[in-house]
């Protein structure tokens, strides 16, 4: 019996409820593709970003909770853990509903990223993290149960939870003021 309580499912009913269609997936990884990109942490910006999302002024209670995402995420990108916890469906739902969420977290990642971006130049490394978020994007619920298909879910998984943190290190490493120089 799947787990009613998990943050995803208390998001979805949240939305639901509210009348929102977009999934917490999309949402999350959204807010977390703009932060990566140097949008910063300022409550106004995410939820004018996260209305437009919503296709509606939020309710109190979906905008608190948005600000309590924003809270986690801001957490999570400055903390010395170095992981990320993905706003995913949890693992005893059946892989082709996780699938499907983890391309939506793709697609909301790449379109908060790249709605922020600025110009500067970015790593070949940073650029090949885009193009793997991109092709997971594309994971469709075509995903058959097996223990094959978890696995690869799993090491996907993993990937997506230290990936953004590179975008972000990198990021911020490019708005940052030019060091001065020493004197010897």
């Amino acid at each position: 019996m799947p787990i009613q309580n998990s943050p995803y499912q208390a998001f979805v009913t949240l939305l639901t409820a509210s009348g929102h269609s977009v999934s917490p997936a999309e949402l999350h990884g959204h807010l977390l593709g703009r932060s990566c990109a140097g949008a910063g942490f300022e409550h106004k910006a995410w939820l004018a970003e996260a209305t437009e999302l919503l296709s509606g002024e939020p309710q109190d209670n979906v905008r608190n909770a948005l600000i309590g995402l924003q809270e986690m995420v801001k957490g999570e990108l400055t903390s010395d853990d170095m992981t990320v916890v993905l706003l995913l469906p949890t693992d005893d739902a059946p892989l082709p509903e996780r699938a499907a969420a983890l391309g939506e977290w793709c697609r909301g990642f790449l379109s908060g990223f790249g709605l922020t971006r600025r110009e500067y130049a970015m790593s070949d490394e940073a650029n090949e993290v885009l193009r793997d978020l991109a092709a997971i994007s594309q994971v469709q619920d075509a995903l058959e149960e097996s223990e094959d298909a978890e696995t690869d879910y799993m090491q996907v998984m993993e990937y997506l939870r230290v990936a953004p943190l590179l975008l972000f290190t990198e990021t911020t490493k490019s708005e940052a003021p030019a060091a001065k120089p020493s004197l010897h």
